[in-house]
């Protein structure tokens, strides 16, 4: 099985983005800056994230994009599905009842076998993803990356987040309230 590249790319920014404080944003300009990617390219799949509820895009020139819920609340199936949809990967086309062998629909009362181990393996895939959250991802990397990583990681999400303004009356979200 084959993702699409846009697939690496949001689940680095959704890690990313789990740096970001409080109610601050980061643009989608910086976020693909920091990967080396197409900001057009890179907006398509961030509009993904957002319209899945795992992003949330805030409008205006202090605007940007933020996580919409909790780290732990976001799975690798979640960014998954986003970016490369809900079909399984295999789609059977039932082409063992065309040609010059076929025979009458009859024949093929059983379920194609191919399709049957095609979708238990995605079952199994999925399920594995669905384990993986991206708090976990971002506590190892934390913890076993080269600690130049981590810093010039931080330092980046540090330059270019965006404070959001908060009404006096209202109180920023912590990140584990996102």
């Amino acid at each position: 099985m084959k993702l699409g590249e846009g697939v690496e790319a949001a689940i680095h920014c959704a890690a990313m983005l789990a740096g970001v404080d409080g109610a601050a944003t980061m643009p989608g300009a910086a976020l693909a800056e920091a990967f080396g990617v197409s900001p057009s390219y890179l907006l398509k799949h961030l509009n993904m994230l957002t319209a899945a509820g795992i992003l949330e895009s805030v409008p205006g020139p202090a605007g940007g994009y933020r996580l919409a819920k909790p780290s732990e609340r976001i799975t690798l199936l979640d960014i998954v599905l986003a970016v490369e949809g809900r079909e399984p990967a295999f789609r059977c086309g039932e082409i063992r009842q065309r040609g010059p062998v076929r025979l009458d629909a009859s024949a093929y009362v059983k379920p194609c076998g191919i399709n049957a181990a095609m979708l238990k393996a995605e079952r199994a895939y999925r399920a594995a993803l669905a384990e993986v959250r991206l708090s976990a991802i971002v506590a190892d990397y934390v913890s076993e990356a080269d600690p130049r990583s981590v810093a010039a990681g931080c330092a980046f999400v540090a330059r270019y987040q965006r404070p959001q303004k908060v009404h006096p009356n209202q109180v920023p979200p912590s990140k584990s309230e996102r």
